[in-house]
């Protein structure tokens, strides 16, 4: 799955400059519907998603159920993984929340913590996630964009990139179960 997407990173690397633009979480402090993770992530999450090359070339499909709760400022995403060549992964995300819209985020498979901040509609976050492919561990960087749709759907969008070189995205969409 990944291996194409972190093979080949030698001669990539010169073309990995990225511009200097780039979107910033302010430009959406106006749009609605507002997202607050505390309720969004509470109960049940469905979320469909892949994983596309530098070409956008679908590489893995996926699917993850999520049971999320929240105890005043402290946070749980437990996540099940199921993944199109039939394997299964869990995550279980601790989320902080923090002022002025920021949060940390903490996993097994993350290296430190992850930094993010909700503004309007959007939530933004970065974290560096130790990825296995073919027996060995890769440290992928993850630039984490989610936008809610409305107060059952959400869209994510994560570029993922390894030494500054582009490797590739994930796409999801999350669908909150009703109570």
């Amino acid at each position: 799955m990944v291996k194409g997407l972190l093979g080949g990173l030698g001669g990539v690397a010169a073309l990995g400059l990225q511009g200097c633009a780039s979107q910033q979480i302010e430009q959406y402090a106006n749009e609605k519907p507002a997202l607050d993770l505390r309720t969004y992530f509470n109960g049940v999450i469905d979320a469909y998603g892949v994983f596309t090359d530098r070409s956008g070339a679908v590489v893995k499909r996926f699917s993850v159920v999520m049971q999320c709760q929240w105890n005043g400022a402290q946070g749980v995403l437990d996540e099940d993984f199921v993944y199109s060549d039939g394997t299964v992964q869990k995550r279980i995300w601790r989320l902080t929340q923090l002022p002025d819209g920021r949060y940390t985020g903490v996993a097994d498979d993350v290296v430190g913590t992850a930094q993010g901040r909700a503004m309007g509609n959007a939530f933004n976050w970065q974290y560096t996630l130790r990825l296995p492919v073919d027996g060995s561990v890769y440290e992928v960087q993850f630039d984490d964009w989610m936008y809610l749709m409305n107060e059952q759907v959400m869209l994510n969008k994560a570029t993922m990139s390894k030494f500054g070189v582009r490797l590739g995205e994930v796409t999801l969409s999350f669908n909150k179960r009703k109570p």
